[in-house]
């Protein structure tokens, strides 16, 4: 098939911010795979991306593609379907939601223009659409199942031989070539595990599916995954999880609590940090919505953390129900910290100031290298421009 092209909707990217400071939609990771991922392994082909122009050096459309996919719709087989029976001149719309579209001139991709001149097809299937970034831990779980049959499809698993590990309903834990599991409880009789190549399961650890621990990351001893989460690849999490996304690069290797929590890639969290995700009057959460320069109502009961790349806390950190931290925080100290924190900023609850760009920099370099791995000019340039953009957050900045 010929390659394709994930294009943000600017009816929502915003609404994925931070995590889309850093990435085009289709690169945020919910199941075990990212949604590009997902799209090549249906449909056998290549992705490229139509995003905004700071990302496009690190993100490339790939010029030959005329099929553009909505970047938050994630596949399936019903999906694939309608949109290899796509003809020129058509566009496939879930109510006002344009899903596909074959393009001419890819180059002056348009929405609005292919409202206008397309044949509009209104799909009657359930679609999957990640336009809010709650969404990410919402459908988590269903995704994990999903990937997991996409992964696994006429595979065997390396399996588990360790004598001391349990585990219950395994023909529905697939192992890859070079984990390691040892003195473990894994329990899928609620969903899938699926164990990356060259992971680790360590001594204790108590694992419930729908769960995915991605290639090269690692599970402490006597970590508790309590099921619906994902580990992205290189990550090392420990303490107690719930229903959380971690994209990959990221660490939270101590004890503490996350729950219905997004992290993005190149985070740290401080040994027993714990992130509230239910109000203590069992309300609705409200979190931080960009588009608004506001807070909204996500209607859950149930709402942790939302943190942007690169960003770090201290040990024994706080964070209250539904907090939004950007790109390139530091937060430490006693105390809650705000419920919106902007990028760059360093501090608490007892005031920030700003995580200089420089000094961010020398730090970020230092973390990457440690995984064999450069910030180079391509990561600087984006980096460089959230600063920018994001500069009228950080209001200790502004001048009397």
């Amino acid at each position: 098939m010929e390659p394709i092209t994930l294009f943000d909707d600017p009816a929502f990217r915003g609404s994925l911010l931070p995590f889309t400071f850093t990435r085009p939609v289709a690169d945020i990771r919910v199941g075990i795979l990212k949604i590009k991922e997902k799209w090549e392994k249906y449909l056998q082909t290549s992705a490229g991306f139509f995003t905004q122009d700071y990302l496009k050096d690190k993100f490339p459309l790939i010029e030959e593609s005329k099929l553009f996919i909505n970047g938050g719709l994630c596949p399936d087989h019903g999906l694939v379907t309608a949109i290899k029976n796509l003809k020129k001149g058509q566009a496939i719309f879930k109510d006002q939601y344009l899903l596909a579209a074959y393009v001419d001139q890819p180059d002056d991709f348009s929405i609005d223009e292919i409202k206008e001149q397309t044949e509009q097809i209104q799909y009657e299937g359930e679609i999957t659409l990640i336009h809010r970034s709650w969404h990410i831990f919402q459908h988590n779980a269903l995704e994990i199942r999903k990937d997991f049959v996409l992964i696994t499809a006429n595979r065997k698993s390396i399996g588990i031989h360790d004598k001391h590990t349990i585990v219950y309903n395994p023909e529905m834990v697939f192992v890859e070539e070079g984990a390691e599991i040892r003195a473990a409880v894994l329990n899928a009789e609620n969903g899938p595990i699926y164990i990356g190549k060259n992971a680790q399961v360590q001594e204790g650890a108590l694992i419930r599916g729908p769960f995915a621990l991605c290639e090269g990351s690692a599970v402490s001893m006597g970590g508790k995954m309590r099921g619906d989460t994902t580990v992205g690849p290189f990550s090392k999490v420990g303490g107690e999880v719930s229903n959380s996304v971690i994209f990959g690069y990221s660490n939270k290797g101590h004890d503490g609590f996350m729950g219905n929590t997004v992290v993005g890639e190149w985070c740290n969290f401080g040994a027993d940090t714990n992130i509230s995700n239910l109000k203590n009057n069992y309300a609705p959460v409200k979190i931080w919505d960009y588009t608004k320069g506001g807070f909204s109502n996500t209607g859950l009961q149930f709402c942790g953390l939302m943190m942007g790349d690169h960003s770090k806390c201290g040990i024994n950190t706080m964070f209250n129900t539904g907090t939004v931290i950007g790109v390139g925080a530091n937060v430490f100290g006693d105390g809650f910290p705000r419920n919106f924190v902007p990028s760059f900023a360093w501090g608490g609850a007892a005031g920030f100031s700003t995580f200089q760009f420089r000094k961010f920099e020398d730090t970020a370099s230092k973390v990457m290298e440690r995984r064999g791995l450069t910030f180079d000019q391509q990561e600087e340039s984006i980096l460089q421009r959230v600063f920018e953009m994001t500069q009228a957050y950080r209001i200790w900045d502004k001048k009397v």
